[in-house]
């Protein structure tokens, strides 16, 4: 029986279409679930999208849609990624469908009621509640300082710094992403999963420590076992119990026996894993409990770095505890950068795939390129522009399809595309590349991806020396010299497919080519050892890559045409593609010291939606001189019929003390998209009037309407 494996990638959040990072770790668990199925493995390789949590509901009512619907309208814009970059999942599904809903609640249910004592406990807690919004926040919404590494910022459940997982009450200075306002406690009934349970605290310490994780991994993980003393002498206390509920309102998974609370998001989200392969299965008419319970099943998981605390404690403790198949491996990568920086749109430093697939570029470029850097460990990996197009050209088409060109022409022209018998020098060639074909299955079987390209493209350089050597293009000048000249173009065809096995994991739908040039079977590793048979007929060469073009890349990295500055809050990106027009430099003649933008028509005046607002609270922003943060009321209530405030930064501190604004009336745009912002969530701008040349004409003017306006009401 073949070996039987169960792969996955982490479900991705269904609140936004796909980024790079999503597409790097597909593309890395797709190569090496396509070297699998070459060495003759069975393989179900699946996902789903994450959908439940506050911020899914949140984002749904700014959307005007419901929580399921929001979803499927991500969820349908997912196969134009997938299929664009050659990622073969057999199943995508959705933690909202019946499977999940049934197995995270059979789950729950057998952590409660396990036979050795339960794990699951409720308790009343001191929960943070959003005096503005109304509901108690989810941890995502709840941001301050860490009280282990004390980095700003950092989310109520867990830091991106240093990787410590706490409870949203341990932040120092917290604030509400949704609000800005500072949240109160309130009292709430709670279930936990006892992490801290010495029955837990003994099988992880073993299971995360015994090789199912990479070194570096297991050392940090092993960190937060031990009660320790950190540099900054807080202590560090060991495993802490998990938070698993959630209070209404909430779009999740309602907890069974009780009413009103839901399974927290990363509960169930994982467990999305096993729901999307049980209907897979299902589609097939195969058992699920028959499947999983296969002594001889492999599961493994592909997650980026940080969510490793819920996938190598929360996860296998979740699977040990209800009587389930724990994960063989679980396979870490580190994040994607642009540069050496992070990845910023606004900067022009993204790398959007869907502009990238849509300026015609090559998928397999980007396949190739990311492999040629991932390796087994967890490692950042940087995307630089002209490494990439030197990487490609060079090694693709001046190393691998040059094999090709060089040789076939030769072949159809003058011998009908039939190879010929092989010459004693190609025959010492050809075993030479066949030799390594162990050392880069096994590169492959260890994720090594990047050693094993480096290692078929030292083979390409042995190749394309062989052909630099005989010289066909000469020897088809000379009399005599057919049997040589179809000898060495028969080595240098049977060296493409030989190499082309090799990149086969990485570059599918150009070895689906390479394989109907040559005429031949889908190709696995088995056929390296398996030479073509004598007189094969070779198709017609057809040229199947082009190079990367600097013009490519240039658009791909061109930031969008910045909007005309709207408030100071959103500074102009550092990277300016073109000069700043004429209009945006301040003129003495002009009236307020800049020419009128160009006429526009009704309808596109009627897109923006400007409304009174009440300045309900006005405030300073910690950490900045500029800003002022403005809680408004623009006549919105909420789900339970409360008023719902909304949060605006803006960029008046120098002209507005606090107290001058709070309770004015003013004008904001309600229809801009909220922005994402070093302070929190900015949902919308107010607006305010100034003169171009700031220096010779100060003050910023904010718009206070008549008396006698509401909020809400709109400006016509």
């Amino acid at each position: 029986m073949p070996r039987q494996l169960f792969v996955t990638t982490a479900l991705p959040y269904a609140n936004a279409g796909f980024h790079i990072g999503h597409m790097m770790e597909y593309i890395q668990a797709d190569i090496w679930v396509r070297y699998q199925r070459m060495q003759g493995v069975a393989v179900d390789f699946v996902c789903a999208d994450d959908t439940h949590g506050a911020p899914i509901m949140i984002a749904a009512e700014k959307a005007g849609k419901t929580p399921q619907q929001f979803v499927a309208d991500i969820a349908a814009g997912r196969k134009q990624y997938l299929d664009g970059f050659h990622i073969g999942f057999d199943n995508w599904h959705s933690t909202d469908a019946p499977e999940n809903h049934e197995l995270a609640r059979q789950i729950y249910r057998d952590l409660r009621d396990n036979q050795d004592g339960s794990l699951i406990e409720r308790r009343t807690i001191a929960q943070f509640f959003d005096p503005e919004k109304n509901m108690f926040l989810p941890d995502r919404f709840i941001k301050g300082e860490c009280p282990k590494c004390h980095a700003k910022d950092q989310y109520g459940d867990n830091c991106e710094v240093c990787g410590a997982v706490y409870a949203p009450t341990d932040l120092i200075n917290p604030y509400s992403a949704l609000s800005g306002a500072t949240p109160v406690l309130k009292d709430s009934e709670h279930y936990f999963f006892k992490l801290s349970d010495a029955r837990c605290v003994d099988f992880l310490s073993k299971w995360t420590q015994d090789g199912k994780l990479q070194p570096e991994v297991a050392n940090k993980v092993k960190e937060w076992f031990s009660v320790r003393t950190n540099p900054d002498g807080t202590q560090s206390e060991g495993l802490g119990d998990w938070d698993i509920s959630r209070d209404a309102p909430y779009f999740g998974i309602e907890i069974p026996d009780a009413p009103g609370k839901y399974f927290y998001v990363w509960l169930d989200a994982p467990i999305g894993y096993l729901a999307s392969l049980k209907n897979l299965l299902g589609q097939r008419g195969l058992d699920y409990d028959a499947y999983m319970a296969n002594p001889e099943l492999e599961q493994y998981h592909f997650i980026g770095k940080d969510i490793v605390t819920f996938h190598t404690l929360f996860w296998p403790a979740t699977l040990h505890f209800s009587g389930r198949k724990t994960p063989d491996n679980i396979f870490v990568h580190g994040h994607l950068t642009v540069n050496g920086e992070k990845m910023s749109k606004s900067r022009g430093t993204g790398l959007d795939p869907l502009k990238y697939l849509s300026l015609g570029m090559n998928p397999e470029w980007l396949r190739y390129y990311l492999a040629a850097k991932l390796s087994a460990r967890n490692e950042d990996l940087d995307f630089n522009p002209n490494d990439f197009m030197a990487r490609v050209n060079s090694d693709l088409i001046g190393k691998y399809i040059n094999i090709a060109s060089r040789a076939a022409g030769f072949l159809t022209k003058r011998f009908e595309g039939r190879l010929g018998e092989v010459p004693e020098d190609g025959a010492a060639l050809l075993h030479q590349l066949r030799l390594q074909s162990e050392s880069v299955e096994a590169l492959y079987a260890a994720r090594e991806c990047a050693k094993a390209l480096r290692e078929t493209m030292l083979l390409a350089d042995q190749v394309n020396a062989y052909v630099d050597a005989n010289k066909p293009w000469d020897l088809a000048k000379q009399a005599g010299m057919d049997a040589r000249l179809q000898g060495v173009c028969t080595v240098c065809i049977k060296a493409f497919r030989v190499l082309t096995c090799y990149l086969k994991p990485v570059l599918p739908e150009l070895a689906r080519q390479v394989e109907a040039f040559l005429k031949v079977e889908p190709l696995s590793f088995a056929n390296v050892r398996e030479p073509l048979p004598a007189q094969h007929v070779i198709g017609t060469y057809q040229h199947m890559m082009q190079r990367v073009l600097p013009e490519q890349l240039d658009a791909l990295f061109e930031p969008k045409e910045a909007a005309a500055p709207v408030q100071q809050a959103q500074a102009a990106p550092k990277k300016v593609a073109k000069p700043a027009p004429a209009a945006a430099v301040a003129d003495p003649e002009a009236p307020g010291g800049e020419a009128l933008a160009p006429t526009i028509g009704i309808e596109d005046f009627a897109k923006i939606d400007l409304r009174i607002a009440k300045i309900v609270n006005c405030e300073p922003v910690e950490g900045s001189t500029k800003l002022l943060r403005l809680t408004l009321d623009v006549g919105e209530k909420d789900a339970s019929g409360q008023p719902r405030l909304r949060n605006v930064f803006s960029g008046i501190a120098s002209a507005y003390q606090p107290a001058d604004l709070t309770g004015k009336l003013t004008v904001m745009v309600a229809n801009l998209a909220p922005r994402k912002m070093k302070f929190g969530i900015s949902e919308g701008m107010v607006l305010a009037a100034s003169h171009a040349d700031e220096a010779a004409t100060p003050g910023i003017y904010v718009l206070n309407p008549w008396p006698g306006a509401l909020p809400g009401m709109r400006v016509h």
